[in-house]
């Protein structure tokens, strides 16, 4: 997730990306769209092309990673990451048990 808040709503960024897909033959350019419509919604015009781009992406339109895959990697990394951790515990406790072990005086 992203360090800043989110403003806006699901359904106002759908509906946003949508009214550009619209409407952007109404227009001399898909900017001039984005930037018609971003100031009707009362946003910034690189945030709503972001949102558009990432709506392509999604839907297969444009080339990239689907937002839902690359929650998912995310997820992932942060599992592989934890694990990692454990094991790090896991293997200095072990070695520490291990020298507590050698370090007992022996009885016979």
């Amino acid at each position: 997730m992203s360090k800043t808040t989110n403003k806006f709503a699901p359904e106002v960024r759908e509906r946003a990306v949508r009214m550009v897909l619209d409407h952007e033959r109404d227009h001399p350019s898909r900017w001039a769209a984005i930037v018609s419509i971003a100031e009707k919604i009362g946003c910034v015009p690189q945030t709503l092309h972001e949102w558009v781009k990432k709506a392509e992406v999604n839907s297969g339109k444009r080339a990239g990673v689907p937002t839902e895959v690359a929650d998912k990697v995310k997820a992932l990394e942060r599992e592989v990451r934890e694990l990692r951790q454990a094991n790090e515990i896991l293997r200095k406790a072990s070695a520490y048990f291990a020298q507590a072990e050698l370090d007992r005086p022996f009885r016979r």
